[in-house]
C-alpha cells in the first residue's frame, strides 16, 4: 500500500472516528435508500438528493420531527390533558407539551444528523442550545396561534396542526441555516 492510500485510509478512520452514532446510523440507512433508489432506475433523484444532502436531510428530520409533534399533540390532547374542559386551554397545553418533546428531538437531530454541529466549548453548547429554544419558541408561539384560530373557526385541530407543522418547518430551516447552525 502505498502513502497516498495510508493517508486516506486514515483520513476515512478519523472521519469515521469524528462521526457520532446518530449520524453514522442515519448515513446507513440513507445509503440503503439511495441504493434502492438506484437500482429501481431512479438515479436522478438519488443524484438530487447527493447533491442537496443537507436540504434533503432535513426535511427527513423535519419529517420526523412532525410526526414527533403530532404524535406527543394526539398523546397528550386525546389521553394526558383529556379532562380539561375549556377546548382552547387543552389545546394550548396540548401543544405546548407536544413543543417541548418535538423541541429535544429536534434540538438532537438537527445538531447531529442535519448540520452535523460542533461545538468545542461549553459556552458553544450553550449558546446553540440557546439560540435554538428561542428560535423555536419564536416559530412555536406562531404554531400555538395557528391552533387557536382553528379553534375560533372551528376547524379540525389536528388538520391545522399538520399545516402549522409545515409553516413550522419552513421557517426553522432558515433560522436554524442563518443563525443557529450557521458554519464558522
Amino acid at each position: 500500500m502505498n502513502n497516498t492510500n495510508k493517508k486516506n485510509n486514515l483520513s476515512d478512520k478519523n472521519n469515521l472516528e469524528r462521526k457520532n452514532l446518530t449520524l453514522r446510523v442515519f448515513e446507513f440507512f440513507e445509503d440503503i435508500g439511495i441504493w434502492i433508489l438506484e437500482k429501481i432506475h431512479l438515479g436522478k433523484i438519488a443524484n438530487f438528493y447527493k447533491e442537496h444532502i443537507e436540504g434533503m436531510r432535513y426535511l427527513i428530520c423535519g419529517g420526523l420531527s412532525t410526526l414527533v409533534n403530532i404524535l406527543a399533540y394526539v398523546l397528550a390532547s386525546y389521553l394526558i390533558f383529556f379532562a380539561i374542559q375549556n377546548e382552547q386551554l387543552k389545546v394550548t397545553v396540548s401543544d405546548t407539551f407536544a413543543f417541548i418533546i418535538a423541541l429535544i428531538f429536534a434540538y438532537w437531530v438537527n445538531k447531529t444528523i442535519v448540520f452535523d454541529s460542533k461545538c468545542k466549548t461549553k459556552k458553544e453548547l450553550v449558546k446553540e442550545i440557546f439560540s435554538f429554544t428561542y428560535c423555536r419558541i419564536f416559530t412555536q408561539i406562531i404554531s400555538v396561534l395557528m391552533m387557536n384560530f382553528a379553534v375560533i373557526i372551528g376547524m379540525n385541530d389536528v388538520i391545522m396542526k399538520v399545516i402549522a407543522n409545515i409553516v413550522v418547518i419552513i421557517l426553522n430551516f432558515i433560522l436554524s441555516k442563518l443563525i443557529i447552525f450557521k458554519k464558522k
